[in-house]
């Protein structure tokens, strides 16, 4: 074990995050999927994100996923096994994220020796992260590495972003936060969802957005208009600690060295990634 500089950890997620994530906003997936029938985004998401737990009902999924509504999942779960199996969701996922790595990356970044060291380095990384308590990474875990190196990548930026978010809902819950209150809380610190695409995706409507508000203001944790009142700010700053904590395992495995490099390899590939529109340009924000 190696003591890390401050945050490292937190910096290296922000910078490998998206390269998973990206795959819940491109058109490969729903393109994989389309020819099984799984259409509906919100199908395509809970299909291609669920999978690796197998043939699971809207239970686990909103246990697991935590900030979707339970009758948004139990629309499309279990529904969606009986149009492809998660074995199928899996190759369909897998097909996708190497598609969408070689449009917004290029053919030279995929292929390169930056882009093996970075595989290399996140799987690394991966080996210091443990399953108990964490559903989603748990079940990841259990899959193959692909052998392509920019999946390789992907595979392992996807186990380190469910390592860590399966801890920060351990975190959420201690916290006295429902599901709701934790989307609010974070888009008014400014670095959540914006309201619009909390609402489109998650499967609560205004009033349950603006009720967690009020029991949020109950709490001294919004004031007014919606901002962040310094109890609220404390809060959040708090959450993220915590959650840097119990998600440390895995960059004291790598060490500060490989953690610097990890997070500029794939700093440069999110950059590269985002400049070429891997999210949408409304996605954050408080507006």
């Amino acid at each position: 074990m190696t003591s890390l500089p401050a945050k490292a950890g937190r910096r290296c997620h922000n910078a490998v995050n998206p390269l998973h994530s990206a795959l819940y906003f491109a058109p490969d997936l729903a393109r994989e999927l389309a020819p099984y029938g799984i259409e509906d985004p919100s199908a395509v998401y809970f299909a291609g994100r669920a999978a690796a737990l197998g043939r699971v009902g809207p239970g686990v999924v909103t246990a697991t996923f935590h900030n979707f509504h339970h009758t948004l999942v139990a629309r499309h779960l279990p529904a969606v096994w009986e149009l492809a199996a998660p074995e199928t969701v899996l190759a369909a996922r897998l097909r996708a994220a190497d598609s969408m790595l070689r449009r917004l990356l290029g053919e030279e970044a995929v292929a390169s020796e930056e882009m093996a060291e970075a595989a290399g380095l996140a799987l690394r990384a991966a080996e210091g992260c443990v399953r108990p308590g964490r559903p989603l990474y748990a079940a990841l875990a259990d899959l193959p590495v692909p052998e392509a190196p920019h999946l390789a990548l992907w595979h392992g930026a996807s186990l380190l972003r469910e390592h860590r978010g399966d801890a920060h809902v351990a975190v959420l819950q201690h916290a006295g936060l429902d599901p709701v209150e934790a989307l609010v809380s974070h888009t008014a610190s400014g670095r959540g969802m914006s309201p619009r695409w909390a609402l489109a995706t998650r499967g609560w409507d205004r009033r349950d957005w603006e009720e967690a508000q009020e029991r949020l203001r109950g709490r001294g944790l919004l004031d007014g208009d919606g901002e962040l009142t310094e109890a609220g700010t404390a809060l959040r700053k708090g959450l993220e600690e915590e959650t840097d904590r119990l998600d440390a395992a895995p960059y004291e495995h790598l060490g500060a060295a490989g953690t610097e490099r990890l997070t500029e390899l794939c700093g440069a590939f999110t950059g590269a990634a985002l400049t070429s529109g891997a999210f949408p340009a409304d996605l954050f924000g408080k507006g």
